[in-house]
C-alpha cells in the first residue's frame, strides 16, 4: 500500500510556531514519526509539505493512479480551500484528515473543514499520534 501524506502551510515551523498549541517537536521529528508509523503498518509513504495551495492541489492530482490513499493535514487551508476539496474529490482516493490540535475547541472559524468534506475520517487533537491512526485506518480499511 502507498500513501501520500500531505502537510499544509506553517507545519514546517513546528516547534517554533505556537508551541503551546502545536508542541515543541520540530517538523523533522514529525516526518520521522510518520515514516516510523508507515514502517509499523508496512505501508510506503510519500511525504510532501507546502505553504502553497496550488502545490498541494498539484500533489493531490499527482497521486491519481500512483497512490492508494491520502493522509492530509491541510493546516490553515482546512478552513478556506475549496480547491483542495475539489482535488480530493477529483482523484477519488480514500483520504483521512489530521490535525495536531483540537480544532473544534479553538476559534469558531476553525470548525469548518472544506477538505474534510472529502475525507472518510478526521483525527484531531492527538498530536503526532493522529498521523499514526490515519495510516492505521487506511491500512486496515484498504490495505492488502
Amino acid at each position: 500500500m502507498k500513501l501520500l501524506v500531505l502537510n499544509g502551510p506553517n507545519l514546517n515551523f513546528l516547534g517554533i510556531r505556537e508551541p503551546d498549541i502545536y508542541g515543541r517537536q520540530d517538523f523533522a521529528a514529525l516526518e520521522e514519526f510518520i515514516r516510523s508509523a508507515a514502517q509499523e503498518f508496512q505501508v510506503e509513504v510519500e511525504l510532501f509539505q507546502s505553504n502553497y495551495e496550488g502545490a498541494l492541489v498539484e500533489k493531490i492530482q499527482w497521486a491519481y493512479g500512483k497512490m492508494d490513499g491520502i493522509v492530509i493535514n491541510p493546516a490553515a487551508y482546512t478552513h478556506t480551500s475549496v480547491a483542495i476539496l475539489d482535488a480530493l474529490k477529483a482523484v477519488s482516493l480514500p483520504a483521512v484528515e489530521v490535525h495536531l490540535s483540537d480544532v473544534n475547541s479553538r476559534e469558531t472559524f476553525r470548525r469548518i473543514s472544506y477538505p474534510g468534506m472529502a475525507c472518510e475520517r478526521t483525527f484531531s487533537g492527538l498530536g503526532f499520534e493522529g498521523y499514526r491512526q490515519a495510516i492505521q485506518y487506511l491500512k486496515e480499511t484498504y490495505g492488502a
